[in-house]
């Protein structure tokens, strides 16, 4: 499940090529040379760590029951096993769409709150009742759904942490260069 990206969530990546390359967002392809491509590969390859993890969060999400009728029994034993209505659709539902339109740090926050709103007894009662859902719907009943819901909660928890991780503003140059100095004085 890719996230659609609008004109402006390009922005990030449009400014990178103006600070770094010196191109200008109306620059016309037709003047490229093969180094200023290459650049432009390389700042959109350091771009592509939030998209993709954008994208794995909205998969981890959709791999749940629908917040259909036929979902709502799991959304309400999440809710009360969880302890917390973070997770709840109705409270995501504006972030997850968001998130298909290529801004997913508001939804990682939300996921982050929500974990960390919980405590050890009711993580393990969460996983629980994700884990049985993911263990009939991927047909994995060898499984125990305990591991399979641990393993999916801590898939989704650091997969916010990247998404939150990845959209924070690149460092410019100055910061760029501390950072080098810091690391040749050692």
């Amino acid at each position: 499940m890719l996230p659609e990206f609008p004109s402006h969530a390009s922005a990030p990546l449009a400014d990178q090529l103006e600070q770094r390359l010196g191109l200008p967002s109306p620059c016309e392809t037709g003047r490229f040379d093969v180094e200023r491509v290459a650049g432009i590969a390389v700042l959109a390859a350091a771009h592509s760590d939030g998209y993709a993890a954008t994208a794995h969060l909205l998969g981890l999400l959709a791999a749940l029951p629908a917040p259909t009728g036929t979902g709502e029994p799991f959304w309400s034993n999440l809710w009360r096993s969880s302890g917390t209505a973070y997770l709840l659709p109705t409270n995501i539902k504006d972030l997850v769409l968001r998130s298909l339109a290529g801004e997913g740090t508001g939804l990682a926050g939300q996921i982050l709150s929500a974990v960390d709103e919980m405590t050890p007894p009711q993580r393990v009662a969460a996983a629980e009742v994700i884990g049985q859902a993911l263990a009939e719907s991927d047909h994995l009943p060898d499984l125990k759904a305990q591991v399979i819901g641990e393993l999916w909660l801590r898939d989704l928890e650091l997969t916010a942490w990247r998404v939150l991780h990845a959209g924070h503003n690149s460092p410019d140059v100055a910061g760029r260069n501390a950072f080098v100095e810091a690391w040749t004085s050692v």
